[in-house]
C-alpha cells in the first residue's frame, strides 16, 4: 500500500466500505436464516458463532492491524468502535418514529442486562490497559485478555439463563418491545432466505463471511496508510473513521429492525456486539505474540471511557422510558450525541 498513490487508496478504502455494507447485509441475513433453521442461538457454541459472524469486519482490522505490528489501529478500532456503534441507536430511535422514543418502546429488561454486560466488559478492558506488559501470560497474552473473555461467556450463561426463566415481569404501558429473538416470525416480513435450500444459504454465508474479512483487511491497510499521509493520529483514525464503516452492517440491521418494530431487538444487537468485540484483544494478543491491552495508552482508555458512558445512558432510558420526543430523538439519544461529541473533543486533547 505504501507504493500506491493516494486517490487508488481512497478508492480501494471506499471499496473495502461497499463491500463491508453489502456482504454485511446479506451475512446477516443468511445468520438469521440458518439460526432459524438450526437453533444455533440455542446453544452456547451456537452464540459464539453468531456474535462471531456479526463482527467479522472487527476480527479482520484487528488480524491485519495485530500481524503488522500496528496496535494502536487494533486497540482504537475495538475500544472505540464501541462508542460509535452504540450511536446507530440514534437513528434506529429516528426510524423508531414521531411519537415515542425507541427507549419508551422497548419495554424488556433483557437489553439493560446486555448494556451491563458490556459495562463490565469494557470496564475491565480499561483496567487492563494499566496492567505492564512484563504481567502476562507465556509472554503472549494478558490476563486482562483473558478475563475478559470469560467474563463474556459468564454473561451469555446468565443472560441465556434469564431468558429461558424470566423471573419478573414487566409492565409497560404503550410499549411495542417486538420480537424477543430473530427465531421467532415475524407477522409482517418475510423470513430470510424463504423458499431457498440450508446449503444454498449455508454457501451464502461461507461467501459474505470471506468477503467481510478480505473487506476489512483492505480496510486496515489502505485505511492506515491514508491516516499516516494525512497526519492523523491511529487511535482517532480508528476509533471514528474506520469504526464507523465497520458499524455499516450493524446500521442496516439496527435499521431494519426498528422499521419492523423489533425496538428490543435493536438495543440487544448493538450492546451483544460491542460486548463481544474487546474478547478480540485476545486473539489480537494471540497474532502479536504480545499483549496488545498495555499498549492502548490514555486516547484508547478515554474512548473506552466514552463508550462506558453512552453505553449507561441507553441502559437507563430503557428503565427510565423517556415520554417526549424532539427531532424524532428521545432524551437519552439527544444526550448521547452532546456526551459524544464532548468525548471526541476530549479524545483530541488526550491523544496530542
Amino acid at each position: 500500500m505504501t507504493n500506491s498513490s493516494t486517490a487508488l487508496l481512497v478508492v480501494l478504502f471506499a471499496a473495502g466500505g461497499v463491500v463491508t455494507w453489502i456482504a454485511g447485509v446479506k451475512l446477516s441475513g443468511a445468520t438469521d436464516a440458518l439460526d432459524n433453521r438450526l437453533g444455533l442461538g440455542e446453544a452456547l457454541g451456537g452464540l459464539i458463532l453468531l456474535s462471531i459472524a456479526g463482527s467479522l469486519p472487527e476480527v479482520a482490522i484487528t488480524v491485519s492491524a495485530a500481524a503488522s505490528g500496528n496496535l494502536a489501529l487494533a486497540s482504537g478500532n475495538l475500544i472505540g468502535g464501541i462508542a460509535v456503534q452504540t450511536l446507530v441507536l440514534v437513528i434506529c430511535d429516528v426510524v423508531a418514529g414521531r411519537e415515542r422514543s425507541l427507549s419508551f418502546l422497548a419495554c424488556s429488561l433483557i437489553p439493560v442486562l446486555e448494556a451491563l454486560l458490556t459495562i463490565i466488559t469494557v470496564s475491565v478492558t480499561i483496567a487492563g490497559g494499566l496492567l505492564r506488559p512484563s504481567v502476562n501470560i507465556g509472554g503472549v497474552v494478558s490476563p486482562a485478555s483473558l478475563v475478559i473473555v470469560l467474563l463474556w461467556f459468564a454473561g451469555l450463561l446468565i443472560i441465556k439463563r434469564v431468558r429461558n426463566e424470566m423471573r419478573w415481569q414487566v409492565h409497560a404501558p404503550n410499549a411495542h418491545p417486538g420480537r424477543p429473538h430473530r427465531r421467532m416470525a415475524h407477522p409482517k416480513a418475510p423470513a430470510p432466505y424463504d423458499g431457498k435450500s440450508t446449503t444454498h444459504v449455508a454457501v451464502v454465508f461461507g461467501i459474505c463471511c470471506a468477503a467481510t474479512l478480505a473487506a476489512g483487511v483492505l480496510l486496515a491497510d489502505s485505511g492506515n496508510e491514508l491516516a499516516s499521509r494525512a497526519g492523523i493520529n491511529g487511535v482517532i483514525f480508528g476509533a471514528t473513521i474506520l469504526a464507523a464503516v465497520t458499524a455499516l452492517p450493524e446500521l442496516s440491521s439496527g435499521v431494519v429492525a426498528a422499521k419492523l418494530g423489533d425496538y428490543q431487538l435493536a438495543f440487544c444487537d448493538i450492546f451483544r456486539g460491542n460486548a463481544f468485540q474487546v474478547c478480540l484483544f485476545l486473539l489480537a494478543d494471540l497474532i502479536a505474540q504480545r499483549p496488545v491491552l498495555p499498549h492502548q495508552g490514555a486516547a484508547n482508555s478515554w474512548l473506552g471511557g466514552v463508550g462506558v458512558v453512552l453505553t449507561a445512558v441507553y441502559a437507563a432510558g430503557i428503565i427510565g422510558r423517556p415520554m417526549h420526543v424532539r427531532a424524532r430523538l428521545g432524551s437519552d439519544s439527544w444526550t448521547v450525541l452532546l456526551l459524544y461529541a464532548l468525548g471526541v473533543v476530549g479524545l483530541v486533547a488526550v491523544a496530542k
